[in-house]
């Protein structure tokens, strides 16, 4: 009788303790509620990325609708600041905002707000601003992009086969947003892995001064069409540049998400960053009243860096082999996109004038060390060695990216800050 009583007792315990869990785990889940900022709104293939991960992430902790507040179309201004300030007043818990400009704002939000946690995508401050709550996040997309590349050399390379140009005329062209390191860092690292596999390549670069700009972004395809290129990429936001190479019958290399409903004729693959990871991670530390990380970086591994469909009625022969064997090396280790010996480049009055005093190479044009301005201060000065092993160690010392260097191979044809 005693067993049986003490069996039920341990039975009675142990089902208490389950709807306690039950309800502990219920009471987290309403007690977490997310605050979501972009740019744009779901025209943008950069915002439609960011909003469709923080749906998954919200989809696969288990929340509702209810949980969370999607605000689009906030500029990198003073309204960032004010609709940080009404979701916090509105009962968030944690907020993200998914654009470079907003992060000043984000900033002064988290020093008004300090029971909230602010997360900045894509920003370079958290690690000295020393704000308890304020978080930087990223992803190593210069692997994904370097992939790209790669699908991007060998297209070049049956196109040569074919006889449509000649090996010395294998020249692809770039519409870039701004002058920023988040952008030089994309498309050097998409040109090497072109170089990777085409290695008489060269690039041109035309930026349009705008995260988000149709006009401006299919005028600068089309101005790197007419200059000469044989295939274009991008890392701005809108259909632009696919649009126009659809309507030119030039190849593209996609960014943020396939293109390939637009661009059924030309489209060859896209790279992006898969954002959901991040934000399960970020929003189940506050549920679980852990610390989220100063600075995130997301990879291969991680799921945070994908590539989408290749378009095989495009694509050159072979080309889903070539990535699988460039992936695998990246992930053990045996490739690093930025290997100093892969690229050449100078310290003159003619290319990095103003990294003179950091930057240093050999007697082939290979880099020995560099002093990158990874402590984000308003001089710009270098402050952090990023070369070591035989590679320059982009998202090593921080999420965002750093590698702001001008190579051999590539042209820019303008500058926007």
């Amino acid at each position: 009788m005693k067993k049986f009583l003490a069996l039920l007792l341990a039975l009675v315990m142990a089902l208490s303790l389950f709807a306690c869990g039950k309800k502990d785990n219920d009471a987290d889940k309403a007690k977490v509620k997310v605050g979501f900022i972009t740019l744009h709104d779901e025209n943008s293939t950069y915002d439609k990325n960011f909003i469709n991960g923080a749906k998954e992430a919200i989809k696969n902790l288990g929340l509702t609708d209810a949980d969370y507040i999607l605000k689009t179309n906030i500029p990198e201004g003073q309204e960032c600041y004010e609709t940080a300030c009404d979701l916090a007043e509105q009962g968030c818990n944690i907020i993200f905002a998914d654009s470079f400009g907003h992060e000043g704002f984000m900033i002064d939000a988290a020093k008004k707000y300090e029971n909230v946690q602010f997360c900045h995508s894509t920003g370079t401050r958290a690690h000295t601003e020393g704000l308890k709550n304020y978080h930087n996040a990223f992803a190593s997309i210069y692997e994904g992009r370097y992939l790209a590349g790669v699908a991007a050399g060998l297209k070049l390379n049956e196109m040569i086969d074919a006889g449509q140009f000649t090996k010395e005329q294998a020249k692809m062209g770039y519409v870039g947003a701004f002058t920023y390191a988040e952008v030089i860092s994309g498309y050097t690292s998409f040109y090497l892995g072109a170089k990777s596999v085409c290695p008489t390549v060269t690039m041109d670069v035309t930026f349009t001064g705008s995260w988000y700009d149709e006009a401006l972004e299919k005028e600068g395809a089309q101005k790197l069409i007419a200059g000469g290129c044989k295939l274009i990429s991008q890392h701005a936001d809108s259909m632009g540049a696919p649009t126009a190479c659809e309507n030119a019958k030039v190849p593209n290399v996609s960014y943020n998400g396939s293109t390939k409903s637009a661009g059924p004729n030309t489209y060859i693959i896209s790279s992006r960053i898969n954002w959901a990871p991040y934000y399960e991670y970020a929003i189940k530390a506050v549920m679980e009243g852990k610390t989220i990380d100063t600075d995130w970086t997301g990879d291969l591994s991680t799921g945070s860096v994908v590539l989408e469909e290749i378009n095989d009625a495009v694509a050159a022969k072979g080309t889903a082999e070539a990535i699988a064997d460039a992936k695998a090396k990246l992930e053990k280790g045996e490739l690093h996109v930025f290997d100093t010996s892969t690229f050449t480049t100078r310290a003159d009055d003619t290319m990095n004038a103003f990294k003179v005093d950091y930057l240093k190479v050999d007697a082939d044009g290979h880099i020995t060390s560099y002093m990158a301005d990874v402590d984000t201060d308003q001089a710009y000065t270098g402050d952090t060695e990023v070369v070591h092993d035989g590679y320059f160690a982009e998202s090593e010392k921080r999420s965002a990216p750093y590698f702001d260097l001008e190579i051999d191979g590539i042209t820019r044809l303008d500058t926007k800050m």
